[in-house]
């Protein structure tokens, strides 16, 4: 009897995978797989967790399609490319005159997926007022439109995703308590693809299949040693990186059977794909920051960049300093008709103070001390010389270009939009900052 509903259930599971195209045999994912079956005749909140990437989006469908709710609507709405001064309006509509553009009464997501599913991806992006709306969905089942007093009802069942982790989103103020545990009714975990060894070879053979048949050439082959490589790696964008880098070298590469050394070119070095410490987004963050978190990773690499060039700067001003010793040193009696010969070069940058971006606004690199001056070169001693003033020529000072943080942000914004052709989501991705901060810099700097 057990027997024979273990391989009812595994056979569930499979047909699942066939109906919405899920690849793998990992025990993980038939876990997750499985919990999703037993959970959808319910409506109890369900919250969807794992990595960016690891195809989180398959499981509220197959809650929806597997409840009493599969014929009602089916809402996905992505928090984190909405952007934070909307996000209300969005999910809960608004009367007309509520704000500035308003011109109509407008029903939100909420209204919408009345008696069916709404799916919350990246929940963990939105605002604080924006949870405590969602809480009282959770709890009542009511919402009020922006810009109304009127209680609005709604029967919705809510499925979230995320790939925050929660326990330091709370710990720092980001995200409400309650709001956790009312969405975490039951949780559901994907794996990443690097706890999935034997799932990648299946992958990619299946990814290759499907861009050979689109691009209608002949599926790409790997050997056994860069299949081994392709295993190993530890692939931190998951499935999408590795759908993405198998499409490159279907189209790329004339030669069908891949090799190791063809395939190291398409894998990106982990260990120096950053200049950034270690210790930047983690544990060793200051447990204070709050809506700063997502500009921190730029401030530090400015200060760096500067630092660098300060060095730089000691460095060459010191060798200046040595070639004038060196050609103009003339040993000479000190007597009262002698003056000595002065160093405006390190006069003048000694008085000149560093510009270094302010940084009030960012309280957890406010610790950091900007360098006033260039103070750690040591002084040249003076010494007589028995040449007129108008033997030297001045010395030209370079006093170094003003930064400013915003600057170097529009900067670094507008080349990572350049790189992605415009696409928000990849430029956000490449910056590690969400896709709502990414609009709303966007913006901010006129870069629509």
């Amino acid at each position: 009897m057990a027997d024979n509903f273990y391989y009812m259930v595994k056979s569930d599971i499979q047909n699942i995978k066939l109906r919405f195209g899920i690849i793998g045999n990992t025990e993980g994912l038939n876990r997750a797989i499985d919990i999703a079956m037993q959970v959808a005749p319910t409506d109890l909140s369900v919250l969807v967790t794992g990595e960016s990437g690891v195809g989180k989006e398959s499981f509220p469908q197959i809650i929806h399609q597997f409840s009493r709710r599969k014929h009602g609507p089916y809402i996905a709405v992505n928090c984190g490319a909405i952007p934070e001064g909307t996000i209300d309006s969005e999910l809960f509509g608004h009367e007309k005159g509520a704000f500035t553009g308003a011109i109509s009464d407008r029903n939100g997501y909420f209204a919408e997926a009345n008696g069916g599913t709404i799916f919350l991806d990246e929940v963990g992006e939105l605002p604080l007022s924006t949870q405590a709306r969602l809480l009282r969905v959770l709890e009542s089942g009511e919402y009020i439109k922006v810009g109304s007093s009127k209680v609005q009802k709604t029967d919705v069942r809510i499925v979230a995703a995320t790939n925050v982790n929660f326990a330091d989103a709370i710990a720092e103020g980001r995200f409400r308590e309650d709001l956790y545990y009312r969405l975490n009714t039951v949780p559901i975990k994907v794996p990443p693809l690097r706890e999935r060894p034997d799932d990648i070879a299946l992958l990619f053979r299946k990814f290759a299949a499907d861009f050979a048949e689109k691009y209608r050439m002949p599926s790409i082959q790997l050997n056994e040693q860069a299949r081994r490589m392709l295993v190993e790696y530890p692939w931190p964008g998951n499935i999408r990186q590795l759908k993405n880098i198998t499409e490159q070298i279907s189209i790329i590469e004339t030669n069908r059977d891949i090799t190791p050394e063809i395939l190291s070119t398409y894998l990106p070095d982990i260990a120096n794909s950053s200049r950034l410490p270690a210790f930047i987004g983690g544990k060793g963050a200051h447990s204070g920051s709050k809506s700063f978190e997502s500009e921190r990773e730029i401030l530090y690499q400015v200060l760096f960049d500067m630092r660098r060039d300060v060095t730089e700067l000691k460095k060459l001003v010191h060798e200046i300093m040595t070639e004038r010793e060196a050609g103009h040193h003339v040993s000479h009696p000190v007597d009262s008709g002698s003056h000595f010969l002065q160093t405006p070069a390190l006069d003048v940058i000694s008085d000149v103070p560093m510009v270094v971006p302010q940084v009030q606004q960012y309280p957890q690199v406010s610790q950091i001390q900007p360098v006033n001056k260039v103070s750690s070169i040591s002084p040249v001693p003076s010494v007589t010389s028995k040449h007129s003033d108008s033997d030297y020529q001045d010395t030209e000072v370079y006093v170094e270009e003003n930064l400013s943080l915003d600057d170097v942000e529009k900067e670094m914004i507008k080349k990572a939009l350049e790189r992605h052709n415009g696409k928000r989501k990849n430029a956000a991705s490449d910056l590690k900052i969400s896709e709502r901060t990414l609009y709303r810099k966007i913006k901010e700097y006129g870069l629509e």
